[in-house]
């Protein structure tokens, strides 16, 4: 009985032992599986975000590291200047389990550089960076991947030098200028006030000449400040002010007074941009919401499509003014609407109102290309030309227009016909120049004799030390 007793608990103890035992095999293939896994040879990466041509006094250092496999261990950055190593950043990361899996996959740095702290020179450094991942390769020291970035330690400002002398504006007018810069430039320009007038290369054929048209709005004065301003590859600002000469004016006060006529005629037009309720908007409160909401969301646009202009001078010669035409508002008027003998609203004119015969063919003032050719807003349907370095001529409420998009015009080619779509009262020509995206006085530049003592003379005469890169193009 004994004997069967201890046969029986032997039995009994073995289909445990067999599960046990596939327990651990299995454990063990797992373990086996999981460290073949472990053993793969994918190197983790370190990716700079932007990569580094030059760094001024202060920079920040942005990158990502990733291992999509063992996970990221350690991260190791450093830079290097004849011989001096300044470590940067020096990360671990953590792993967890009995295999020690890497938590982070991926990891961003942003590291501030402070030139000064580091007591590094001006000149060539050497960025290097190494990360190493989880992986089991190379005696469990893991796969590495190693990064070495040479870029410019630049803390010089640049050096603006000039080249125009003379700077006399009329308020509301347009001013030039050309100078010179020590070294390449990320940014440079003109700065009126509170607005930046970009300064262009292109004009003549070395890099470092830049040409800049300004615009002195309408309502700054005399004390407005004008200067240059340059910012480098490596992030130095240096500006620099110029003489000038400011001239003031006063600009004329006019009442328009809105008719039930009118507005019964005009504001139907706007019902499918305005989108209002006809039955609860009175009136007034539509004249109000297109000479307002309207009138801005234009200027957007026309800010939008003035952004950006051609490095190249199309035109020549004072602009054409539309033939056989008598002026009926002038540039700044401000205006005052009047609704049943209250003033309801104030805007200011910027352009000049020419009336001739109705539907009379409009000429482009001057060649250039065309940027804007459709419907807008209160300025109805809308032609602007693009002359070049960030001056352009618009031409609005016409009945018809006859160019497209990137055509290239001559001055004299007909563009469209005179009408009065948008907020006219009657068929006219509103035209109106802009610099950059700011309007000025068109009168300058129908005027000969300003355009030459303000830009033909001035380009001539850096001409002379200069050569332009197309001379038969830009002159």
């Amino acid at each position: 009985m004994a004997g069967r007793s201890k046969t029986s608990k032997k039995n009994s103890r073995f289909p445990f032992l067999v599960v046990v035992g596939i327990i651990v095999v299995a454990g063990v293939i797992v373990l086996l599986w999981q460290a073949k896994k472990r053993l793969e040879g994918e190197p983790p990466t370190f990716v700079l975000k932007t990569p580094i041509k030059s760094i001024g006094l202060s920079y920040t250092l942005e990158g990502v590291a990733s291992d999509g496999k063992s996970g990221l261990k350690r991260l190791w950055v450093a830079i290097m200047q004849r011989g001096k190593e300044v470590v940067l950043l020096d990360k671990a990361f953590p792993a967890e389990g009995l295999l020690r899996n890497g938590t982070v996959q991926e990891h961003t740095v942003s590291i501030k550089i402070n030139v000064k702290d580091l007591d590094f020179k001006d000149g060539k450094v050497i960025l290097r960076a190494t990360v190493w991942d989880y992986s089991y390769r190379d005696w469990w020291s893991g796969n590495r991947a190693y990064m070495e970035h040479e870029f410019i330690i630049d803390t010089k400002p640049p050096i603006m030098d000039v080249l125009t002398h003379q700077h006399n504006l009329n308020q509301g007018g347009t001013g030039l200028t050309v100078y010179t810069a020590s070294e390449p430039l990320g940014s440079t320009g003109v700065w009126v006030g509170e607005r930046f007038f970009p300064g262009s290369t292109g004009y003549f054929s070395n890099s470092d000449t830049f040409l800049a048209f300004f615009a002195l709005p309408y309502d700054k004065g005399p004390e407005t400040r004008l200067y240059l301003s340059a910012t480098d590859n490596a992030g130095n600002t240096s500006q620099k002010g110029f003489f000038h000469y400011i001239n003031a004016k006063r600009f004329k006060h006019d009442a328009i007074n809105l008719s039930d006529r009118f507005l019964n005629q005009k504001m139907p037009e706007f019902q499918g941009v305005m989108r209002w309720d006809n039955s609860s908007t009175s009136l007034l409160e539509k004249f109000l919401a297109v000479n307002r909401d309207q009138r801005l969301a234009d200027y957007k646009i026309i800010q939008r499509v003035c952004k950006e202009s051609d490095p190249k001078k199309y035109w020549e010669g004072s602009f054409l003014r539309l033939p056989n035409s008598a002026r009926k508002a002038g540039f700044a008027d401000h205006r005052s609407y009047k609704y049943k003998g209250k003033t309801v609203d104030k805007q200011v004119h910027l352009g000049i109102d020419l009336a001739s015969i109705a539907r009379s063919p409009v000429p482009a003032a001057n060649s250039g290309r065309i940027a804007f050719a459709e419907n807008l807003g209160i300025y109805g349907q809308t032609v602007i030309i693009d002359h070049g370095f960030a001056i352009f001529s618009m031409y609005s409420h016409l009945s018809r227009i006859g160019v497209t998009i990137d055509q290239v015009v001559s001055r004299g080619d007909v563009i469209g016909l005179t009408g009065s779509t948008g907020m006219a009262g009657g068929d006219h020509l509103h035209f109106a120049i802009l610099v950059h995206n700011t309007f000025v006085n068109p009168i300058e530049w129908w005027d000969p004799d300003w355009i030459k003592h303000n830009v033909t003379s001035k380009l001539a005469n850096i001409n002379k030390q200069i050569p332009t890169t197309d001379k038969e193009t830009n002159q």
